[in-house]
């Protein structure tokens, strides 16, 4: 059994983790794949940089409040926004559910392939490369219908890992209609992100978020919204 503490995640949370991801994000296949391996595709998620954006946010809970707070305070206030944010900061999350990634090229990055390979090896997931070799231009990454089956039966049998399903659906909603370049510019808003020295790890925002809660709660934003 997996158990949901921060710091270094594992080869099997990685691959839990992007799976739940994966199936939240996923877009419906515009036709079907005439390849064999892809014969059971349900849906695809497309370029690697929008995958690890994603994944920052699921793994970075006090960067995901964050967001949120930004888009309650950038759109029209809608509540449900401010609750969630609270649902995290109010909560123990950002110290027990946060796994940092490194600062590399084009932002936050975690080397996947060992995941991949055990959702590959478990007919869940399937990867295909565009391009040619030593210039890979896009990263594509299938789920099988197996895969959204077993995000179900995952569920179903261990309730404390569906944490990761309903991040990575909230997560999606945050990112709806955001492409993967945009993504990548949005977290790169953030100083502690943009300034990470290349090939170190992200630090946290915890109390910079929490901080700024207190304050809507203190201006009597937060009153005013309930």
């Amino acid at each position: 059994m997996i158990t949901l503490t921060g710091g270094r995640t594992t080869r099997m949370q990685d691959a839990i983790r992007i799976l739940m991801l994966l199936d939240a994000a996923a877009e419906p296949l515009a036709e079907a794949p005439t390849e064999p391996a892809l014969s059971t595709a349900v849906g695809v998620v497309r370029t690697q940089i929008r995958l690890q954006k994603l994944d920052f946010w699921v793994r970075n809970p006090d960067y995901l409040a964050n967001e949120l707070l930004n888009d309650f305070e950038n759109g029209d206030r809608d509540p449900t926004l401010l609750m969630l944010a609270e649902q995290i900061l109010d909560s123990e999350e950002p110290e027990l559910r946060r796994y940092p990634m490194l600062r590399y090229l084009f932002g936050a990055y975690e080397q996947l392939d060992d995941a991949l390979a055990i959702l590959r090896q478990a007919d869940l997931v399937v990867r295909r490369l565009r391009g040619a070799p030593g210039h890979i231009t896009q990263h594509d990454y299938y789920l099988l219908e197996q895969g959204r089956a077993k995000v179900s039966e995952t569920a179903q049998k261990y309730p404390a890992l569906d944490w990761y399903s309903a991040r990575s659906k909230l997560v999606v909603a945050l990112a709806d209609g955001i492409g993967a370049t945009q993504l990548k510019d949005r977290q790169y808003l953030q100083e502690e992100y943009l300034n990470t020295p290349h090939g170190f790890r992200i630090p946290s925002i915890t109390d910079r978020a929490r901080n700024r809660l207190s304050d809507l709660r203190l201006d009597g934003t937060i009153k005013d919204v309930g």
